[in-house]
């Protein structure tokens, strides 16, 4: 299934249409690419393509599926899209908006750190839950300035998407 990604003004589909390993083969909208992606420490990537390599390190940001993505000589802000993302983001179309008080797990995963308790004052930016999933760790962070009000979770928990884990007041 294709997946959106925002990169600036510009918004590609990008597809994976076979993988071998670190052998991929993906179109980014209708151009096909082919690809040895080597992930080498934690949010670094090599690419070579076409007999030229390219390093990245990507950042998550503050918001789930966003992140800064770094490369020799540029830098980028970035956004997955993908169908939670639609369906997260209809739902705020519809009327029904995720609080910026509560911090919700976007996807099924296991939280590595819950680095809050009830009754911490929190400052916007500040993480507070660390969540793996899908090989990944990303830190989720406070929207807002406040007191945390309620953990829901707590270390080596597995959660579900849409699943909230801390809510500050």
């Amino acid at each position: 299934m294709p997946v959106e990604i925002k990169l600036g003004d510009r918004i590609a589909s990008v597809k994976i249409l076979n993988q071998n390993e670190n052998l991929i083969e993906i179109m980014v909208d209708d151009k096909v690419y082919n690809i040895d992606l080597m992930h080498n420490d934690e949010g670094t990537f090599s690419i070579i393509e076409n007999n030229r390599s390219h390093n990245i390190s990507l950042v998550p940001s503050q918001k789930p599926k966003t992140y800064t993505a770094y490369t020799l000589y540029n830098t980028y802000d970035l956004e997955v899209i993908d169908a939670e993302a639609r369906y997260i983001r209809n739902r705020g179309a519809s009327g029904i908006s995720v609080s910026d008080k509560q911090i919700i797990a976007p996807m099924p995963g296991k939280i590595v750190k819950v680095l809050v308790q009830e009754g911490d004052t929190v400052s916007q930016g500040q993480t507070a839950v660390i969540i793996s999933a899908m090989k990944m760790e990303s830190e989720y962070k406070a929207a807002v300035d406040g007191v945390v009000k309620r953990v829901n979770v707590a270390d080596g928990d597995t959660v579900e998407s849409n699943q909230v884990l801390v809510e500050i007041e």
